[in-house]
């Protein structure tokens, strides 16, 4: 399953996500802060969707209500 997002109220323009029997294969973005970006891709990497969604929701970026890693959270929400 491949997942294309567009994140809402960070510097990320956009999310494409693989995931593959529940697992996260690999994940592009477009925009943001890169080499943040790039661990956080590392990291998730063969990471169970749930396990990830777990982790990341709810993560603000200073006064924002949201962040890159919250807004990842509610795209691989797609893939439970």
């Amino acid at each position: 399953m491949v997942i294309e997002y567009d994140p809402v109220g960070v510097c990320s323009k956009h999310f494409t996500i693989e995931v593959e029997d529940g697992v996260i294969r690999r994940i592009d973005f477009v925009g943001g802060c890169h080499g943040n970006l790039q661990g956080i891709e590392a990291l998730l990497r063969g990471m169970a969707v749930s396990e990830a969604v777990s982790r990341l929701e709810g993560i603000c970026c200073r006064q924002k209500p949201t962040s890159c890693p919250d807004q990842l959270a509610q795209a691989l929400k797609q893939a439970l």
